[in-house]
């Protein structure tokens, strides 16, 4: 058995999470003409729901995304709740207009 992984799929625009090798969620990511990635939707797949895996997702991407210099738009509620409970180191957040 292996953890949950979390892997930037660029070719699909989104970050994957997989458990024992099994896809269990994505979070979308959508480049702007400024080069700012847009969080629209996270969605973690019904049998693994309850297990916490979509923090485990998020924090995985933006983890990730900080890391490259990215700067991200926030517009998933699951994204905007985790970024109002928790800091991410060097992450940069255009917050969109309300």
């Amino acid at each position: 058995m292996t953890g949950p992984t979390v892997t930037r799929d660029d070719d699909n625009d989104r970050y994957t999470l997989s458990v024992d090798g099994e896809l269990a969620g994505y979070t979308e990511i959508r480049p702007d003409a400024q080069g700012r990635l847009h969080m629209p939707h996270t969605v973690v797949i019904p049998s693994f729901r309850g297990r916490g895996l979509a923090s485990v997702l998020v924090a995985g991407a933006l983890d990730d995304i900080a890391a490259r210099g990215e700067t991200i738009v926030p517009t998933c509620p699951v994204v905007q709740k985790y970024l109002h409970e928790h800091d991410v180191d060097g992450l940069r957040v255009a917050w969109p207009a309300p």
